[in-house]
């Protein structure tokens, strides 16, 4: 190889480099690790809303007050379908504040889906948690498992009456 190939290879080399290093992913995006990341992954789907009581149409049914109740309460929020199962959380609220948030449906019906939603459930509760509303973080290679956990946790926050 001659000098002015090899040089003109360190330089591409470099070059690629920097790109490397300039490159920015999407704000907001944990770097925290549930397993690999998903390669084309859509968004999850949503759940219908629920129906209104019995005789009134949605124009007319009411939303459900805020609560004002100082002690403990606990709140399912919707179970969301998302392309590798539902997920579903059920959350505490005492004086106003979030206080616990359990998953009671993470993805399950494969091996992969069990190890992501192992290691993931557990971040996604100390995100909720800490965050106290419905804006967390997103755990990388559980796109749809974190989706489908901040939708969930919204419908039971707003079933609680937490304005978050």
């Amino acid at each position: 190889m001659t000098k002015t190939r090899l040089v003109s290879l360190i330089i591409a080399t470099l070059g690629a480099l920097g790109l490397l290093a300039s490159f920015h992913t999407t704000a907001g995006i944990s770097t925290r690790t549930a397993g690999s990341a998903t390669k084309g992954a859509t968004p999850p789907a949503t759940t219908a809303p629920p129906l209104p009581p019995r005789g009134t149409t949605p124009s007319t049914a009411a939303p459900p007050p805020p609560n004002t109740n100082t002690g403990n309460q606990s709140v399912a929020g919707d179970a969301i379908a998302t392309r590798y199962g539902d997920v579903q959380v059920r959350v505490t609220v005492s004086g106003g504040r979030l206080v616990d948030v359990q998953a009671v449906q993470l993805p399950s019906d494969r091996a992969r889906s069990q190890a992501i939603s192992s290691d993931a459930g557990p971040l996604l509760r100390n995100e909720a948690l800490r965050a106290q509303s419905a804006r967390i973080n997103t755990v990388s290679g559980a796109t749809s498992t974190s989706d489908g956990y901040a939708q969930s946790l919204q419908s039971a926050l707003d079933r609680a009456g937490l304005m978050a």
